[in-house]
């Protein structure tokens, strides 16, 4: 594009807002009402979606720990023939601060290695 003025030149967004703004319409898309199709609503909605997916992937991984803990725990009572309450019992009076994390790390190793 050439411009003769500078005011022409401030004033023009130029070609690339065109591309920036098809982008971040092409996320809404999908959403109901005007949130699809108006700029200013659109950038909202957008950006509320993000944090909430970026919220669902750590809750995911939060649950995915949380699970194989569990199962890993499991996996020791029924190996050495315990309750879980017993099991934590019992490596409460071994070991005086229990930490799952550093606690069982070492003992799910073992009884993979055996």
């Amino acid at each position: 594009m050439v411009f003769l003025t500078l005011s022409c030149l401030v004033r023009s967004r130029g070609p690339d807002r065109h591309w920036k703004v098809q982008e971040l319409l092409k996320h809404a898309r999908h959403f109901r009402g005007r949130k699809n199709r108006c700029y200013s609503l659109a950038v909202r909605a957008v950006r509320r979606a993000f944090v909430y997916a970026t919220k669902g992937r750590i809750l995911k991984k939060r649950n995915i720990t949380k699970d194989l803990w569990i199962s890993r725990i499991a996996a020791a009572t029924r190996e050495h023939n315990m309750k879980y309450p017993a099991l934590i019992h019992n490596l409460g009076k071994v070991i005086p601060v229990f930490d799952f994390t550093l606690t069982l790390s070492p003992i799910i190793i073992q009884s993979r290695e055996q």
